[in-house]
């Protein structure tokens, strides 16, 4: 059982560019506590995963410290962190306080090896804190979505593994996993990019569908979906929005899913 309001216990936190969280906040009880993080589950399912981390004093007024380290790396989801502040009691859940995640930024300049775990802290709509986790074997990231004359370019950088001889971005029909559609990839630099024919992704009856974007990073190699998880914003679906094209009698967008992972839209005209 937890404690959604009790104190509202607010927690500073600052966020390192190599996946290092400090979590800060004062508790007027000398009792040991503890910060425990909990993987945030389905309704009706029971809790999947949780970290306990030790609070330490870290001053003279009551303020007491966690750290959560890169390793070992948080599974992919949502985690909550609440405070436990002694054996048996109730778990309190914290608010947020200042949030310092100017580390993350600017994004990934370097490249990242395998598995590409990432961390943002992040306010939830509710007014808690939770942290936003991501861990992938591969990811690439996407760093521009240009649209132009009934195309959709993407440019991204491949983390945790490289390019290789036939890779191809890839649009996968949702809910259809043998539909698909590939594009040559284009290399530059330390990135790579792909051009996608709005027209080849609307539907002959011009209905609905959903197309999620991948890449096959060799011929034979597995698809990766392709998103943007390296910087500070934990939930992009409604800060990114990119124009509609209109094809015949269809509409298309891109759009990052809840997962901030890259898709393209087709809905009816009108």
């Amino acid at each position: 059982m937890s404690t959604e309001h009790a104190d509202d216990l607010r927690t500073d936190c600052t966020a390192g560019a190599g996946g290092r969280i400090t979590f800060r906040l004062r508790l007027p009880s000398p009792a040991p506590a503890r910060l425990l993080l909990v993987r945030r589950h389905a309704k009706g399912r029971p809790e999947q995963e949780s970290r306990t981390l030790a609070l330490e004093p870290a001053g003279s007024d009551g303020e007491v410290r966690a750290v959560l380290e890169p390793a070992p790396p948080l599974a992919e989801g949502r985690w909550d962190p609440y405070v436990l502040r002694g054996p048996g009691a109730e778990r309190e859940r914290l608010r947020p306080g200042l949030r310092d995640v100017r580390a993350l930024v600017e994004g990934c300049p370097r490249d990242r090896p395998s598995p590409v775990a990432v961390r943002v802290p992040y306010a939830t709509v509710d007014g808690f804190l939770a942290v936003r986790a991501w861990l992938r074997t591969a990811h690439p990231e996407v760093s521009r979505v240009d649209i132009a004359d009934g195309m959709v370019t993407v440019h991204a950088r491949l983390h945790g593994t490289g390019l290789s001889e036939g890779a191809a971005g890839v649009l996968r029909l949702r809910g259809d996993k043998d539909t698909v559609r590939g594009f040559p990839v284009r290399r530059a630099g330390d990135g790579f990019s792909f051009t996608v024919a709005y027209g080849e992704l609307v539907a002959e009856d011009g209905g609905a569908r959903v197309w999620d974007v991948f890449l096959r990073p060799a011929a034979d190699a597995p698809l990766i979906r392709v998103g943007r998880l390296l910087d500070d914003l934990a939930d992009r679906k409604g800060v990114f929005v990119y124009p509609r094209v209109t094809v015949g009698g269809s509409v298309l967008r891109p759009y990052y899913t809840v997962d901030n992972d890259l898709a393209v839209e087709v809905t009816a005209r009108g």
